[in-house]
């Protein structure tokens, strides 16, 4: 570090690399990285310079340690002073930063919508002036405001706006992966160091520079601080300091500085010690007001060479962060508490920030203080900070006034981080709330439980831990609030979902009516989507859809809970909007279990509407994801849904490993909805390769012909599976029961994906050709037939085939040629191969239609056909749930592989497709 006032030395390429970032015309970031001491500050204020001469409009904020764990803290300084400019942008912007800076009640918005939001409020100030925005120290910025810098800093280009960050290189941060361009500073080299040494202290004892040289290693602060300390008489124990070879450069200019703090008297060292706590000099504070400490009476810190004088403002701010930190360690316990307890009273209207500050004020059981620990825990938890409020729930377990307020929150803690995927941490802290001999509590049977599940899938013992525990809290041997049995309940039906059983649902069924009323309405809501859709169903699908309206104001482990439902009941499109703009944020701020789960929602709705590359990629990044949290049941679930995926697209082989995988590490544990979820992937890689007779022994592995299984979640969803399976081997009967089984069980009503199927099953099967057209046509006419391209594309190929039988080759053209692409469209390889060959029969071409529509993605299909229907762009975004740009980037690759230019031609260029297929 040198003072700006002095010309810098040997800094000449640094400077130049600044001057070229200032000046070139485009928006860039920058990250400089180097050792404590080496100068960064200065070049920050170098370039500071340079831009306010080029016309630049600067902000400049800073990390602080103190606030690192408190989500958002860094942006609120950065932000700051363009408050003023957020009225001016639209609404749904303005909105983002309503929710962010506590202006109004919102969803937490995820890191892609907030760095969006941030660029357009950048781009808006830098209308009349370039702006620059200079972020010292930081390796100190909480990670929430370090992903949106780095989202913010990766897209500068095109704007008119810079990022100049500066990190310690000994410090692990968010900027390491960054990926943003940086500048590495290094000491100075041999010859630099002595000229600058030699023209601060030109009369320095030739002894003295000698050892100043040696110790500093090219480092500018230590060569500006060091000859202060040496000689007179503080010179011997100066020597000694900077003789300590063992202690790390850093570590030595801190005892330097030390002992100059230690000279102060008690209260300027008081007023150093609030503003070393509170972040004084680093920008505006994280409240809503902006709200710092101002230190007072403190000209005898400055005159030691502690702390300077902004010139511009007046404002004190520490010579450098190690003054700061230096301030923290050594001021005694009795006196940071005293200071942590004045700064509450200076926060008082700032939830975390106050909490934070009494946390550390506190040393006895505090109940109040505890209180609002909670509370500031929950506010975290809302806006994105899981891990955040981790801490602040242990640290008020710790200051709990009795031992069932601290079980309590311990579980509160191990229960949030069960949900971020950290099941070693929650387990630890469920043992830590126990005393030696203490049986669990319930509270602490959750976190146990939920890794028994999680982690070693192991649903027995969990279903027993945990029907033990809710019976314990039913029968009034302990006291939990109501939240902890609500969790209990839930998980509960998790296990006995996992599990696919029904004895065991029955029992849970059994124990949730004993609880009467200590049962919500939601969770009876989840305990009849996910037993059995067939038997409760019907009476919480209205419910399920109505809800979506609610999930802005729910925790996200209960959206993903009606989500799991939306699941079951064919509703899940309704939710996956939602879903999509949360799950980035729910990663990025610790709550990964969540996140999981909604990928896993997205990934198998995406299956469902034929976006399968799109499913494969979601499919890959929750497996990996689950791998590296040690979610072992997630990771085989994340299989289970690859091999179902690759079955459809016909890649036998790879489905049967995949299967196989899941089929090993399942069944010997009895989860049964994974070993349901491996015979559906077997049984529809057999249809595919036409090994009709491996298809049919799979399916009846599932259900039985003419009936469903009770509690076999997968029973009506392979309806197809096994009528197709039965009907190609022979086995008539059993395929026409099976149907009928599923239309007299009231399937149609159910779901709209079950009413295709149950018609297109009932066509299959049917023994009359009036019945069969009667069928297909209710399954064909379906509103939502649409939505199911992979199911309608199977019906259209099985009644185009029975049509070629029964009424000839020409009338089957039209079912099997849309069969055929829809098959090609979705790269069902198997499927598109039967259809083809059918195909072929009739005395069409291989390939029918010109132009060739097979060349497009199911998405690109559809969002054809609904712009020749005349939809504009904003009316197809509302359907397919895309943004109307989106869907104006898919019409432009859409027009050159249709040879055509305009949105008018896309008409005829449907019409001539469908002029063939009639041929």
């Amino acid at each position: 570090m040198e003072s700006n006032s002095t010309p810098m030395v040997g800094r000449a390429g640094e400077q130049a690399e600044l001057a070229a970032f200032v000046t070139t015309a485009a928006g860039r970031a920058l990250v400089l990285r180097g050792e404590t001491g080496v100068g960064k500050t200065s070049l920050l204020g170098h370039a500071v310079a340079l831009a306010e001469r080029e016309g630049y409009v600067v902000i400049r904020a800073a990390g602080v340690e103190a606030e690192s764990e408190l989500p958002y803290a860094g942006l609120h300084q950065f932000l700051h002073p363009l408050l003023g400019e957020v009225a001016r942008l639209d609404d749904g912007t303005r909105a983002v930063f309503d929710a962010l800076f506590g202006r109004a009640e919102g969803d937490p918005p995820s890191v892609m919508r907030l760095g969006i939001a941030v660029l357009g409020l950048l781009s808006l100030a830098a209308q009349q002036q370039p702006l620059l925005v200079v972020l010292d120290d930081g390796q100190w910025l909480d990670d929430a405001s370090a992903d949106v810098c780095g989202f913010v800093g990766r897209r500068l280009v095109g704007s008119r706006t810079k990022l100049l960050i500066a990190v310690r290189a000994d410090i692990a941060s968010r900027f390491d992966t960054a990926a943003l361009p940086e500048l590495s500073v290094a000491a100075l080299a041999d010859e630099d160091a002595a000229l600058l040494l030699d023209r601060r202290h030109p009369r320095l004892d030739r002894r003295i520079r000698r050892t100043v040289l040696e110790q500093a290693r090219g480092n500018p602060l230590a060569l500006l601080e060091l000859p202060t300390h040496l000689g007179g008489p503080a010179g011997d124990r100066a020597n000694a300091l900077v003789g300590q070879h063992g202690l790390s450069l850093p570590r030595r200019l801190q005892q330097l500085y030390g002992a100059r703090i230690a000279a102060l008297g008690d209260g300027v060292r008081a007023e150093l010690l609030m503003g070393a706590l509170d972040g004084v000099g680093t920008g505006p504070g994280r409240g809503p007001l902006g709200t710092r400490y101002r230190m007072r009476d403190v000209d005898e810190a400055v005159a030691a060479g502690l702390v300077d004088i902004e010139p511009g403002t007046g404002d004190l701010t520490f010579r450098h962060p190690l003054v700061r930190s230096t301030v923290v360690q050594l001021a005694t316990p009795n006196r940071r508490r005293a200071a942590h307890q004045a700064l509450s009273h200076v926060h008082r209207d700032d939830l975390e920030r106050r909490a934070t500050h009494l946390a550390a004020a506190t040393v006895d059981p505090d109940e109040e203080v505890a209180g609002l620990l909670a509370a500031a825990a929950e506010s975290a938890t809302r806006r994105g900070g899981a891990l955040a409020a981790v801490t602040w729930l242990t640290r008020a377990a710790e200051l709990s006034e009795d031992r069932t307020a601290r079980s309590r929150r311990l579980a509160e803690a191990a229960f949030v981080a069960g949900h971020a995927a950290r099941l070693g941490q929650a387990h630890g802290l469920v043992l830590s709330g126990l005393t030696p001999g203490q049986a669990q509590s319930p509270a602490s049977v959750l976190a146990f439980a939920y890794q028994t599940l999680y982690q070693d899938g192991d649903v027995r013992s969990a279903q027993r831990q945990v029907t033990a525990a809710i019976e314990q809290l039913r029968d009034g041997a302990d006291s939990e609030p109501a939240e902890v049995l609500t969790r209990l309940v839930t998980l509960l039906l998790a296990i006995s979902q996992y599990a696919g059983e029904r004895s065991g649902w029955e029992r849970t069924h059994e124990l949730l009516a004993s609880l009467g009323d200590l049962v919500t309405g939601r969770t009876r809501i989840h305990s009849a989507a996910w037993s059995d859709v067939i038997r409760y169903g019907a009476e919480c699908a209205g419910v399920v859809e109505r809800s979506t309206a609610e999930l802005p104001a729910l925790e996200p482990w209960e959206v993903t809970r009606l989500a799991v439902s939306a699941y079951h009941l064919d509703l899940l499109s309704r939710y996956r909007p939602y879903l999509q703009r949360v799950v980035d944020r729910e990663l990025e701020t610790g709550a990964a279990a969540s996140g999981m789960v909604m990928l896993h929602l997205i990934m198998l709705d995406q299956m469902a509407l034929g976006e399968w590359d799109e499913a494969e990629d979601t499919g890959r990044r929750v497996l990996d994801l689950a791998t590296g949290h040690g979610h072992e049941l997630f990771a085989v679930q994340s299989r289970a849904y690859l091999a179902q995926l690759a079955a459809m697209r016909g890649q036998a082989g790879r489905a049967r490993d995949l299967q196989a995988e899941v089929d090993a590490w399942a069944r010997p544990r009895g989860v049964g909805f994974l070993t349901q979820l491996a015979d559906s992937a077997g049984a529809t890689a057999a249809l595919s390769a036409g090994d009709y007779e491996s298809a049919y022994l799979y399916a009846i592995g599932i259900t039985p012909p003419g009936t469903f299984r009770p509690y076999t979640y997968q029973a009506p969803r392979t309806l197809l599976d096994l009528v197709e399976a039965a009907r190609h081997t022979g086995r008539l009967g059993q395929a026409r029961a099976h149907a009928l089984a599923a239309r007299d069980a009231g399937l149609p009503d159910l779901s709209p994906r079950l009413a295709l199927i149950t018609h297109g099953a009932l066509a299959m099967t049917a023994d009359s050709e009036p019945e069969a057209a009667e069928m297909f046509a209710r399954a064909e006419s379906h509103p939502d037939a649409a939505r199911f391209p992979f199911e309608l594309a199977r019906i259209r190929l099985a009644h185009g085939t029975r049509v070629c039988h029964v009424r000839g080759r020409a009338p089957a053209r039209r079912y099997l040629v849309a069969a055929a692409e829809a098959f090609e469209r979705l790269g069902a390889v198997g499927w598109a191969e039967r259809a083809r060959t059918e195909l072929r029969t009739t005395g069409a071409p291989a390939r029918a239609s010109t132009p060739d529509l097979t060349s497009l993605t199911w998405q690109e299909r559809r969002i054809a056909d609904l712009a020749a229907g005349g939809l504009t762009n904003k009316e197809i975004g509302t359907r397919m749930h895309l943004s109307p740009r989106t869907v104006s980037s898919h019409l432009y690759r859409i027009f050159p592989k249709l040879g055509i230019t305009t949105r008018a031609a896309l008409r005829d260029a449907l019409s001539r497709v469908e002029e063939v297929s009639q041929v």
